[in-house]
């Protein structure tokens, strides 16, 4: 793997690592979401890190040159961090719910009180 690219790669995690901690630092996302981008950009760095062991994986899975196999990698990290999100927002979208039929019972309950009270 050319010089050029290992510094362009390192680069790139440096850089999304630093965002990550300020969005962290902020309070705008928590740990355990900051995990979905903190896995995938440390995985791109030992990719980076070890430029043999990707020649022999990519002849391995018969990958024609190191930038198909890259870009291949790159494509699952994004399919991982779709999932995830996924994953993330279901969840939400049932917590929200839960919530919604928690406040309609107390909300009627205090109707309920107000009501008999007239």
């Amino acid at each position: 793997m050319p010089i050029k690219l290992i510094l362009e790669i390192l680069l790139f995690c440096l850089l999304m690592f630093i965002i990550i901690l300020i969005i962290l630092k902020r309070g705008r996302i928590s740990v355990k979401y900051s995990l979905v981008w903190f896995i995938p950009v440390i995985v791109i760095l030992i990719c980076a890190l070890i430029p043999n062991f990707m020649m022999m994986l990519a002849k391995l899975l018969g990958f024609q040159t190191l930038s198909n196999m890259i870009f291949s990698i790159l494509i699952a990290i994004l399919i991982f961090i779709c999932l995830s999100l996924t994953i993330i927002v279901s969840g939400q979208k049932e917590k929200i719910k839960l919530l919604i039929q928690e406040v309609s019972l107390l909300k009627e309950k205090v109707d309920d009180k107000n009501g008999s009270r007239k």
